[in-house]
């Protein structure tokens, strides 16, 4: 029999994937995740790494599989490096990933790699200078093309593009992405924009459906439908002759719910059971309380499924989000 332990929630679904934002703080204020003035948690309420070695320890010890390393923008961490390298390893642990916005990796691309991180996603929504900076408010898009070539000399197991297209401001770049991604010989996931947080602009006049984008990407490639997998929500499409895929994340107009195996933990040590609602068990006090003694936390973890709910509740329409806080606040 197999003794090995596992998360198991009360819908009966296997939780073996988490998300762990290192820090609220983030060098871009991509407008549909930040507001331009962004209030950032006071560094003595952000958990310090060794607290988020030992919440991957503990997960892991769970049966966790596979690690996202978010923010805010992670590489953006002081010694963030030190984090990497303390789980990149771990017996147990099949895959460490981490989600940027590829300011940080012209220079950080091959230690990254070095201490074991196997995927990078990179998030890019426009290809035009100028529009990458309005998206962005203050981002450089040849900081971030430097980057993702970097990325590619570093020789991570996979290099994936995370683009998120927005109605009368970047949709119409949907072609020129996957263009992109296949010069390149990296994938790409679309990813329909999500109700969380308050923004300057109203959703559901910006929101672009992932059925809208398949239809327009299949007027120009001959995409074959695939069953492969990355652990994640995303549903991929082969784009032949290349080696490049394209994935979407639907969260609006095909939720993935029932299928669901993550959970997400803040930077603060708050365990999100799910991204659309507010259920969440603070870790900060246990990882403060008992120093040396990881049983209770990984007592609290388990019990926390209990509470991960059957899924989301996002609506477009609402006047006001049903989740307040910010994807920089949960982990992107």
């Amino acid at each position: 029999m197999n003794s090995s332990p596992v998360l198991i929630d009360g819908f009966g679904r296997k939780v073996d994937y988490i998300r762990l934002s290192i820090t609220d703080r983030c060098d871009f204020r991509c407008v549909y995740c930040m507001s331009e003035d962004m209030q950032f948690l006071p560094r003595e309420e952000v958990l310090s790494l060794e607290e988020c070695s030992r919440l991957v320890k503990a997960f892991v010890s769970l049966g966790v599989k596979k690690v996202r390393i978010t923010g805010g923008e992670p590489l953006v961490r002081k010694n963030a490096l030190w984090l990497f390298n303390e789980i990149g390893h771990l017996p147990g642990l099949n895959e460490l990933v981490v989600t940027t916005n590829g300011s940080q990796l012209e220079h950080q691309a091959h230690d990254l790699r070095r201490a074991g991180v196997r995927r990078v996603n990179i998030s890019l929504d426009s290809l035009d200078e100028r529009r990458f900076r309005q998206i962005t408010r203050v981002g450089e898009l040849d900081k971030v093309l430097r980057g993702i070539a970097a990325a590619k000399q570093a020789g991570f197991d996979n290099i994936k593009l995370n683009t998120l297209l927005m109605r009368g401001i970047n949709d119409d770049e949907a072609i020129a992405m996957v263009a992109f991604a296949i010069g390149q010989g990296i994938d790409i996931s679309f990813i329909e924009e999500m109700p969380l947080g308050q923004v300057s602009h109203a959703r559901d006049s910006t929101y672009v459906s992932n059925e809208e984008t398949l239809k327009l990407l299949r007027s120009r490639y001959d995409l074959i439908a695939s069953v492969e997998s990355t652990g994640g929500p995303a549903r991929y499409w082969y784009v032949p002759n290349t080696n490049t895929r394209v994935g979407f994340i639907s969260p609006n107009s095909h939720n993935f719910c029932e299928s669901c195996n993550r959970v997400r933990i803040s930077s603060k040590g708050e365990l999100y059971l799910c991204l659309g609602q507010e259920n969440k068990v603070d870790l900060a006090p246990l990882l403060r309380q008992f120093p040396h003694d990881d049983e209770p936390l990984k007592q609290a973890i388990v019990s926390s499924m209990q509470a991960k709910p059957k899924g989301h509740d996002f609506n477009l329409k609402r006047a006001e989000p049903a989740v307040i806080r910010f994807m920089s606040h949960t982990g992107g």
